[in-house]
């Protein structure tokens, strides 16, 4: 059975330093409470694209499970909801954006 992950990517806040504060004080604690199942929380900061030119998210988060069946069902719990719809609430540049994904990895 495959890895899943969910992604949700941050678009560059208006107001950064109060996202920013809310994210670290407030969404992270959350997420690392509320989304049970979950195997590993990566928060990025994003600093510009390849190209150096002005990025169009500002963060991106990932948070692994062992099953697309544990990544559902966190989703559907009330953890998960709540932190759903508080990453939404954060993100003063626009709705954040939610992926799923299966995980391959190839270790070197």
């Amino acid at each position: 059975m495959k890895a899943a992950k969910l992604i949700v990517m941050y678009p560059t806040p208006t107001d950064l330093k109060t996202f920013e504060r809310r994210y670290a004080d407030e969404h992270v604690p959350m997420a690392v409470e509320k989304l049970v199942g979950k195997t590993r929380f990566v928060a990025s900061l994003i600093l510009s694209n390849a190209d150096k030119s002005a990025a169009q998210f500002h963060r991106i988060a990932e948070v692994y499970f062992p099953s697309l069946a544990e990544l559902k069902a966190c989703l559907n719990s009330p953890g998960g909801q709540e932190t759903a719809q508080h990453a939404v609430e954060i993100s003063s540049g626009g709705e954040p954006l939610f992926l799923i994904s299966e995980v391959e990895t190839f270790d070197f």
